[in-house]
């Protein structure tokens, strides 16, 4: 892989198994505690090295100028921090939708950020890595890193966790929800109590988001009831996508078929470990 010229990357989904929100900043970022977990479920990035040193994205989402794609800020970035004169090629093969709340923007990011550290060989550590996506975004880290974490300060302060892997049904509304939208609303609560990961694990697994979230997006209120009729049914991140465990994938699959008819559902394992990392064969 030190020798590739072009890198074909998994870039994974993430849930937040639970998202409290418990101060704010100065500066106007939220103070969270999260756990946050993989799944098998991803975007594929395709990274081809170029040699003059051109910066391009061959797959432009709507709306958004190559400029301002976050996977061409990040290349950028790479490259000013280390000096490298390697350009790349960027493709995206989008199957995370956006404003889901499954981290699909930052984990483009992220595999653009290591995959581009093996394609250009400027071998940076993990922790450097880490602190770059910082720049990119709070989730960014997580993805860098690799590890299913127990998170706190805006989600860039990860403590190894690795919860059990269940097959998870994620029910995916026909609504983006705006982050920005949720963290400024006057109805959110935030200064909550925190909680230890024995807090967690006894149960203590709700989304602060929810309230607010169900108020303005009623298409995540009746997924949440619907996928509630089979288990506990969640809302990741801010949304607008939520989900439910299931110690099965027979009984995941069952519930999906009886979802689909009216729901884009789809079924998927919870991972502690990143499938990015897997590929690169990072330890």
């Amino acid at each position: 892989m030190a020798d590739a010229e072009v890198l074909r990357l998994p870039a994974p989904a993430k849930l937040n198994l639970m998202l409290r929100i418990v101060g704010r900043r100065d500066d106007g970022y939220h103070l969270l505690q999260t756990v946050f977990q993989f799944i098998d479920r991803y975007d594929w990035i395709t990274l081809h090295r170029r040699t003059d040193g051109l910066i391009r994205l061959l797959t432009p989402l709507p709306g958004v100028p190559e400029d301002q794609d976050l996977t061409v800020k990040t290349a950028h970035l790479l490259r000013r921090f280390t000096g490298v004169r390697y350009g790349v090629d960027i493709e995206i093969e989008k199957n995370l939708p956006m404003g889901g709340g499954l981290g699909g923007g930052s984990s483009d990011a992220a595999t653009v950020l290591l995959g581009l550290n093996a394609l250009w060989k400027t071998h940076l550590p993990l922790r450097d890595l880490m602190g770059l996506g910082l720049q990119l975004g709070a989730d960014v880290p997580v993805f860098v890193n690799g590890r299913s974490a127990w998170a706190e300060g805006v989600g860039e302060v990860l403590a190894p966790f690795d919860p059990p892997e269940p097959w998870y049904v994620v029910v995916v509304p026909a609504c983006h929800v705006a982050t920005a939208q949720i963290f400024s609303a006057p109805g959110l609560t935030r200064n909550n109590k925190p909680i230890k990961i024995t807090d967690f694990l006894a149960g203590q697994q709700e989304n602060h988001c929810l309230p607010v979230v169900s108020e303005l997006y009623p298409e995540v209120r009746a997924a949440l009831c619907s996928l509630g009729q089979f288990a506990r049914a969640k809302l990741t991140g801010t949304g607008a996508c939520v989900f439910a465990a299931f110690p099965d994938e027979a009984g995941a699959r069952a519930a999906a078929v009886a979802l689909e008819s009216n729901w884009s559902v789809f079924v998927a394992r919870g991972r502690n470990r990143s499938a990015l990392h897997q590929a690169l064969k990072l330890a």
